[in-house]
């Protein structure tokens, strides 16, 4: 029929971020243009909602609003880690033929990647007319394909800043500082910690991540080294490092392993790793100003410490998902690809090559196993934007 409407869904899965609101808000703008959407809803809670037919109706809020929803920090709309099989999805589509949905916008990450892939297969399956859009986000950079992710540059600019304040106050009080920041198997964010540098002797002087093997011994040896040089060592560790046999040292060491419904090993929430980490430096050195912090979820949706890179990017993957489905009969997952010194643009590739699938940092990302190379800093600074000009009394 030529005037035939049908509505929109939009839900938020996984991790928040400081700009996932940028991409709901994206979204439902640029919806807005099409006139063959009729009301955009959006599903709390994820996919969960769905099925509870929990729904908000965005399809009249005033742009104003809009506009501070996007500047708001977490997932406007709450969020999950549900992963659905296909009587979930029999159930959710129950929901969505009730509301005439025929568009469906999922913003998340890998998790949320291979759950539009499961509602994607089942939607075909029954043979129900479905275009479902995966729009990224995660800060731990770790998408295939994509160069980066909305939500990466925002919690590494908070990693950067974090790690510049922790320096000076590092040199304040001489001691070792470890610092255990977010990243199951990618390294992207604990990197970052990188660009509080300004030379050799500001710290991180260490950077461990879940990309190279960790020997408690070494890295002993390694802290050793710097403070006898400095009189002080500042590191940032991944909370994924692992062992020369994979394993994560946090699993190793938790009592209870918990997972989520991905099969995902629950790292953050508490301070096991960092503990054991200092009390090995504290035995083995001698050194008992050792001092340890956990930033668990605070890079995720720092309020106030914003890329605006990010942000701007972080809108644009939720207008271009619109706009892609309105392009052709498609689905997939929105990707930004770099180009030149630093201009992107957007494209959309098939959900199998994103869903389920992890990016680690590729070795040229690395000067040593506890140091990061030139061309990373080169990739990452692009990202976060301008930071704090520190000036220093005594050089």
């Amino acid at each position: 029929m030529e005037n035939e409407t049908f509505n929109a869904l939009i839900a938020q899965g996984g991790g928040p971020t400081a700009v996932i609101n940028q991409s709901l808000v994206g979204a439902i703008l640029e919806l807005k243009k099409q006139p063959s959407v009729g009301r955009i809803f959006g599903s709390h809670f994820g996919v969960k909602g769905i099925l509870k037919e929990d729904f908000i109706d965005l399809t009249n809020l005033a742009e104003v609003d809009l506009e501070a929803i996007a500047k708001t920090p977490g997932s406007a709309l709450g969020s999950t880690r549900d992963k659905p099989d296909a009587e979930y999805c029999a159930k959710m589509f129950e929901v969505m033929k009730k509301n005439q949905i025929k568009y469906f916008f999922y913003i998340g990450g890998n998790d949320s990647a291979d759950t539009c892939k499961i509602v994607n297969e089942e939607a075909k399956k029954v043979k129900y007319e479905l275009h479902t859009i995966h729009i990224p986000k995660t800060i731990d950079n770790d998408l295939m394909v994509t160069d980066h992710c909305p939500g990466f540059g925002s919690a590494a600019k908070f990693v950067a800043q974090a790690f510049m304040g922790v320096n000076l106050d590092n040199a304040s009080l001489p001691g070792i500082y470890l610092g255990i920041v977010m990243g199951r198997h990618a390294g992207f964010l604990t990197a970052s910690s990188v660009l509080a540098k300004q030379n050799s002797e500001d710290g991180p002087h260490l950077i461990y991540t879940s990309e190279r093997p960790f020997n408690i011994h070494y890295f002993v040896r390694d802290v050793k080294a710097v403070y006898e040089k400095y009189g002080r060592c500042v590191v940032a560790i991944s909370e994924g490092i692992i062992d020369e046999e994979g394993t994560p040292i946090a699993s190793k060491l938790a009592k209870q392993v918990e997972h989520d419904a991905h099969g995902n090993v629950q790292l953050s929430g508490n301070g096991i790793l960092g503990d054991l980490l200092a009390d090995t430096v504290k035995s083995h050195t001698g050194i008992s100003r050792v001092r340890v912090d956990t930033f668990g979820y605070l890079q995720r949706s720092f309020a106030g410490c914003v890329s605006e890179v990010d942000a701007k990017e972080a809108r644009e993957v939720g207008v271009k998902a619109v706009q892609f489905t309105f392009s052709g009969d498609v689905d997939g997952s929105v990707v930004i690809k770099r180009e030149g010194e630093y201009n992107v643009s957007y494209a959309l590739v098939d959900l199998a090559e994103v869903n389920a699938k992890t990016k680690k940092m590729p070795p040229e990302f690395f000067a040593s196993d506890n140091m990061v190379s030139q061309k990373f800093i080169d990739y990452v600074k692009p990202l976060v934007g301008e930071l704090p000009i520190i000036k220093k009394l005594i050089n």
